[in-house]
């Protein structure tokens, strides 16, 4: 006898999901899915992107970890407000579901909020598999994890609707062939739109946060 257990967190996942869906339309709040794998500096580009935007809109983050609240401290300096959810209690998941993200929600004033950002917790494969009711899903991949990146974790760039090639200011000194990664990319996903830039430098950051400003607004 076969029980279907995996089908039935993805179905009451979603379900979860179409309500905060429905919640944040409702509150006129843009949430953006940042997913990558560890050690992409997905972190540090949410803190220079927030230094930047927290003049101009109000946001919040939701930061997903197994342990430790390092990255919400970190993200925290740039002025947002900061949720930490911490995945050990519930044996170390490795993603963020549309629950746990209702209940972080709750500790905001939506009504003061233009962007909530999650920062899911840090894998290719698993936070890929669960809507959380964002608006919109980046994933992040740096030059220093290999070209191939995206055509052996596909669903990952599939269902993204922006990509970010991060840390271009190490390109000297890599091994690394930018646009190879870049055409991967665009063979799981012809249409997205892919911003080359660095944390470190905040070169590129431009066409990064035009995006974002204009997702926003809309």
């Amino acid at each position: 006898m076969e029980i279907p257990i995996q089908k039935k967190v993805l179905e009451a996942n979603e379900t979860q999901a179409q309500k905060n869906r429905k919640m944040f339309k409702e509150k006129n709040i843009f949430v953006l899915n940042v997913m990558s794998s560890p050690g992409s500096g997905k972190t540090e580009t949410l803190y220079k992107t927030l230094k930047i935007l927290m003049p101009k809109i109000k946001a919040g983050v939701i930061v997903g970890d197994i342990c430790t609240r390092n990255d919400a401290d970190r993200l925290e300096a740039s002025g947002a407000q900061v949720v930490q959810i911490n995945t050990d209690q519930f044996g170390g998941d490795c993603h963020l579901s549309a629950d746990m993200i209702e209940k972080a929600a709750r500790c905001f004033d939506l009504e003061n909020l233009d962007l909530l950002i999650v920062e899911n917790i840090g894998n290719l494969v698993c936070p890929a598999e669960f809507d959380i009711g964002e608006s919109a899903k980046v994933v992040v991949l740096s030059v220093t994890e290999g070209e191939d990146k995206p055509l052996k974790y596909p669903l990952m760039f599939q269902v993204a609707d922006a990509a970010i090639l991060n840390k271009i200011d190490l390109l000297p000194y890599l091994d690394f062939n930018a646009k190879e990664a870049v055409d991967n990319m665009l063979k799981v996903h012809p249409t997205m739109p892919i911003f080359l830039l660095s944390a470190k430098t905040q070169e590129g950051f431009e066409p990064w946060i035009e995006w974002i400003l204009d997702s926003v607004k809309r």
